[in-house]
Order: structure tokens, then sequence, then C-alpha cells
């Protein structure tokens, strides 16, 4: 059974991890440039979207669930423009400002509603800082009812073992959307959602179903996993734990974009396992709610309403 909003709206998820500025170019594209053998793109409109975990803490707010994003950022033009976004959208925000960071930017430069280019802004936080962002957690977890760790593997991330283990501690599932070939960070975590190209870096590529199912049982019962999601785009997504395989596929829609839609999917997770729900219940929503988000452009949520109607 669905989750009311009322209900929603009394829980509480704590999103910590990299976020990033989404800046979009539009442009109309009607010749090629004299200097070399690519379109000339002018530019009409320009939009910015919050990115990374940002916009994970955003899709979690959608669903109507209180949300506080816990991040690092430079101190630069950037960092100022998405504290404005989370300020609009109504997300609580915990930052931890690094002077000699980069916020980072993903330029977006789109013609003919096709994507041309992207340029990307962005270096590694300091020391002092992640720090910082782990203390921010140390306080903040007996706050919340579920904490979310968006790892994009630009290094706000560093702690994330000690942070699992506080939230743990703490009596709170933990969910992790992962990156990069070392899961070992993530033990003890209550579940993973890698895509496919993420796992098969881990276990190899698998040449059947049942292969797959005995290697991410096994890397489940390594890292005291409750659950592993594999999310596998046109294919829906699996979820392994204790009890088997759970295969739920995906629905036909006609995809338009597929940025974020691995974000909607763990925030919907965690704004139904803060509400109390079952992981094996929660993962036919998340699978709707991935659906219903890659027939949007650029990075974007899905409400209360759409979900669940």
């Amino acid at each position: 059974m669905a989750p009311t909003r009322d209900v929603l709206a009394e829980r509480r998820v704590m999103v910590v991890g990299d976020v990033m500025l989404d800046r979009y170019w539009f442009g109309d594209v009607e010749r090629i440039s004299p200097e070399a053998p690519v379109p000339v793109v002018r530019i009409v409109r320009e939009e910015e979207r919050l990115g990374g975990a940002a916009n994970v803490a955003y899709n979690v707010q959608m669903l109507g669930v209180p949300t506080t994003l816990l991040t690092v950022v430079g101190a630069d033009e950037a960092a100022q423009r998405l504290q404005r976004l989370l300020e609009d959208r109504q997300v609580a925000h915990v930052l931890g400002h690094d002077p000699a960071l980069q916020t980072i930017v993903k330029l977006r430069v789109i013609g003919r509603s096709q994507q041309l280019l992207r340029i990307d802004f962005e270096s590694q936080p300091s020391h002092e800082v992640l720090a910082q962002l782990l203390g921010d957690v140390e306080r903040e977890v007996q706050r919340h009812d579920a904490v979310l760790f968006s790892d994009y593997g630009k290094g706000g991330l560093a702690h994330i073992p000690r942070m699992i283990e506080v939230a743990r501690a703490a009596g709170r599932p933990v969910l992790v959307d992962p990156k990069g070939s070392d899961f070992d960070r993530y033990a003890g975590a209550t579940v993973i959602t890698p895509n496919r190209a993420e796992l098969a870096q881990v276990i190899g590529r698998w040449p059947d179903e049942a292969t797959l199912q005995a290697r991410a049982q096994a890397l489940r019962e390594r890292l005291r996993l409750q659950g592993l999601l594999l999310t596998r785009s046109d294919e829906g997504m699996t979820l392994f734990d204790a009890e088997g395989a759970l295969h739920v596929p995906a629905q036909a829609r006609e995809v338009f974009d597929v940025t974020g839609a691995g974000d909607t999917v763990i925030a919907t997770l965690a704004a139904l396992v803060a509400a109390g729900m079952p992981l094996r219940e929660a993962v036919p929503h998340a699978n709707r709610a991935g659906s219903i988000v890659v027939g949007k452009f650029g990075t974007a949520g899905v409400s209360h309403e759409e979900l669940f109607g």
C-alpha cells in the first residue's frame, strides 16, 4: 500500500554526497564554423538545475519527504547559484565551504534538441572540509529516519566507511548509489544500487543470469548488505536479498532522457524505506519512478501524485 503524503511528511531523509550545478545552454544551429568542422550554436536560452546529490535530495523532497542535504562546495559563483536553487526548492542544506575548491559545474550545449557538447569544471575538496562533513553527519543523523549516500566519485565521500558506521550505530537504514570499483567502502550499508556497468566493474561481466545471481549474492553477503539493487535500464531492475532475486521488468515508455534516472530510483527507495516500507515492496515503486522520469528532459523528479496517482 502506498504511503500517504501525511505519512511521508512526518519522515526525514538525509542526503550526503557530491553536488554539482547542471547548466544548459540551448541554441540554434544553422551553419558550420569556417574555423573548424563544428556546428556554430547561437545561444538563445540558459537554464540551471541541481545536479548530483543535490538532484537526489530534490527528488526525495518532491515525493513529500523533508530532506536535508549535506555536502561540500567552493566559495564561488556556482556555489551561490546552487544554494539559491536549494532555497527555491525548499531543500534544507548544510554546506561546507572550501575556498580552494571549484564547485562542480557540468555545462551542456543543446542544439536541435540534441546535446552537442558537455564541459566539466571540477576539483577535489580538502581534507579539512571533508572532516567537517563527517562531523555534520554525526550531528545530523539522529534527526533523520534514513541516510542516503550519493557517490559521484568526486571526492566528497572520502569518509563514507565511518559515515555508514555512524548511521548504522544510530539504527538508521543506509542507501548508497555507488561509484568506482571499490565497493568495500560501502560495507554495512542497508542497500546499494549499482547499474550494470558499475556492478560489472566489481564482479566481472556475467554470461548468464545464474552467474549474475551467484556473484551478486556473494558480494552482498561479503559486504553485509540487506539488499543489492541492480538497475538494468531497459531490462528493469533486480533486487538480490536474503530471499533470493526479485526482478521487476521495465515499464514500456518513450525514453526522452536517461539523465538522473538513477537519482530518482534511489531517492524513491529512500523516501519509502524512511516511511517503513520493506525493500521488496519499495522496489516496484522505485522502478515506476525511474520509468516516469526518463520521459522528461534533463535532471528531473517525480511527484507523489505522478507516482501514486
